[in-house]
């Protein structure tokens, strides 16, 4: 993975309302730390960061310039983002060396086909390696091709580039194949979530109409005691 290069300004405002006014300035509020250094904190441009992350991934390598002439190298350890909006609220970055081992988590992608009348259960997404700082992988593979029924890929059976390592337990499940349910299995479920949702149904009208009668109630007892008055 090839690092991108990133400008930054220092941070002087800290805290909820800090980090507002950063982000609405079209920036990211960071902080950078790591090799026993004080944190720094930093804002990022949204645009450029969101980019890169989008192209690179999580474990995009950033070189980054400081506008005080401080420049680092460094890697994403936390993202924070908004789930509604979409957009970065914060970045923890730690600062790395070239040559420097890091221990990350890539995602893994599975390649092939399963054999006829199975389903895959992708039981880890990411896959715990370590490697060159530098030489980050953005992805990692695993092949399902003809694989039967009853049978898993794990860790082990990951293809690794040169120089990764694994950092995970090598037996951790990767991917499970199990048999699809036949017509008859299915068919015979097919009461039960029927009645499941009658049931659903039946209680959701219930509700209903219990919300729909205590208005009235209040209504008429509100009219009886303005006809007293």
């Amino acid at each position: 993975m090839s690092e991108v290069k990133i400008s930054a300004e220092p941070r002087t405002e800290f805290g909820k309302g800090g980090a507002r006014r950063t982000r609405r300035a079209g920036k990211v509020p960071a902080v950078l730390y790591g090799h026993g250094e004080k944190p720094k904190h930093i804002a990022l441009p949204a645009r450029e960061f969101a980019a890169a992350i989008r192209k690179g991934g999580a474990n995009q390598l950033f070189a980054i310039d400081v506008s005080d002439g401080t420049q680092a190298l460094a890697l994403p350890k936390a993202i924070q983002r908004d789930p509604i909006r979409d957009t970065f609220e914060h970045v923890d970055l730690l600062l790395v060396r070239r040559g420097e081992k890091v221990t990350v988590d890539v995602p893994v992608q599975l390649t092939g086909e399963a054999a006829r009348d199975t389903l895959i259960v992708h039981d880890s997404d990411t896959l715990s390696v370590t490697a060159d700082a530098t030489k980050v992988p953005d992805h990692l593979e695993a092949s399902v091709e003809g694989a039967e029924a009853g049978s898993q890929v794990t860790a082990a059976d990951v293809t690794l580039p040169a120089g990764v390592e694994l950092a995970a337990d090598p037996e951790l499940a990767i991917a499970t194949i199990t048999a699809a349910p036949t017509a008859e299995q299915l068919e015979a479920t097919l009461p039960e979530v029927e009645e499941a949702t009658e049931e659903a149904e039946a209680e959701v009208g219930e509700v209903t109409e219990g919300a729909a009668e205590e208005p009235a109630a209040e209504g008429e007892a509100g009219t009886e005691g303005r006809t007293e008055a």
